[in-house]
């Protein structure tokens, strides 16, 4: 069957991070689990906070992503609905404000949190509940009555365009730094994360940058028999491109996110190497299962069982971490290549 029009765009992005509901615990142990899954670098599952702990200067009054200015007054109690905006919360050094977490923030520092969100399932009653003091939300965030329903109830909600590509990271840090009112804290997040990026992009291989490995990115969920291959919009070019690698799919052609997988569509991709989230490979029974998807064991990936697997929850955040999924991303193309 063709891709559904829910895993589109907007529902793909809060799918594949929401892919570890299909197991338990963190995203870590999938991956270790999955037969003949290689052992990636993964990016430990804690976040590094910035060592001093900011104040925040409020009120400070904002513009939404959704059109509403928002002021907010007190960040005492925060409710961040997607995994990516807890990690950049805590990062800033306001985890002890959060009162509860979106399933997706699986991090050791959140894990204990009330879990008031999974996905696009947000239960406003859940969150009031908590008597937040500000929630912080995505454009994809929803039910859209939810969030209505947090709004009228009194609660600031602050909307944030998601972050899709490198570029999109420091913008993204600064924003929520600015909605809750700690505008010198976003500011020496975003240095320290730019240059831990530049600092990885310094390291690639000089070889690499001579020969681009073609790199597909293929969305799995083997229990709902969802087998998909990544496009131009699929979020993951902007990092391969990063790691000195090229997008497969994007370079065949596929100018959508997500398309589903057929041994031409891979055929055209021919990709050196296919890159997946941890839980994926595992729904999928680790790369002897992934081989078996039509098309994938004929391509040079899959002659070569060439399979780059990162964590679920961090691969396509675009936030604090990136550098250490960007970090994985080179070690597992090139490995020892100088």
């Amino acid at each position: 069957m063709p891709t559904p029009r829910s895993l589109r765009t907007a529902a793909v992005w809060a799918a594949v991070l929401a892919l570890g509901l299909t197991g338990c615990a963190t995203p870590d142990d999938a991956a270790t689990d999955a037969p003949g899954a290689p052992r990636a670098s993964r990016a430990p599952d804690r976040v590094e906070p910035l060592k001093a702990k900011p104040e925040p200067a409020l009120p400070a009054t904002v513009t939404s992503a959704d059109g509403h200015k928002v002021t907010v007054r007190d960040a005492d109690r925060i409710v961040p609905l997607t995994g990516s905006l807890n990690e950049i919360v805590f990062t800033l050094g306001l985890g002890e404000k959060v009162v509860a977490r979106d399933i997706t923030a699986t991090f050791e520092q959140a894990e204990k949190l009330p879990v008031v969100t999974r996905a696009h399932d947000v239960s406003a009653e859940s969150v009031l509940s908590l008597e937040p003091t500000v929630v912080l939300a995505d454009t994809t965030t929803g039910p859209a009555e939810a969030i209505e329903q947090i709004r009228d109830a009194g609660v600031p909600v602050v909307v944030f365009d998601p972050a899709k590509s490198l570029d999109d990271v420091s913008p993204r840090i600064e924003a929520v730094a600015g909605a809750l009112g700690v505008g010198k804290a976003g500011a020496e997040l975003t240095k320290r994360t730019e240059r831990r990026i530049g600092e990885v992009r310094a390291d690639i291989p000089a070889g690499a940058r001579k020969k681009r490995p073609r790199v597909a990115f293929l969305y799995l969920r083997g229990s709902a028999s969802v087998y998909l291959l990544g496009g131009r919009e699929s979020g993951a070019s902007s990092l391969l491109e990063a790691a000195g690698a090229v997008d497969a799919g994007k370079e065949s052609g596929l100018r959508k996110d997500f398309t589903a997988i057929t041994s031409e569509a891979l055929a055209k991709a021919a990709p050196d190497a296919i890159l997946v989230m941890s839980k994926g490979l595992a729904s999928v029974d680790g790369v002897d299962g992934l081989l078996k998807v039509p098309g994938v064991a004929e391509t040079p990936a899959g002659l070569d069982r060439r399979i780059v697997s990162i964590d679920d929850g961090v691969l396509l955040n675009y936030g604090p971490r990136t550098d250490r999924v960007l970090k994985s991303l080179v070690e597992q193309l090139y490995g020892d290549a100088g």
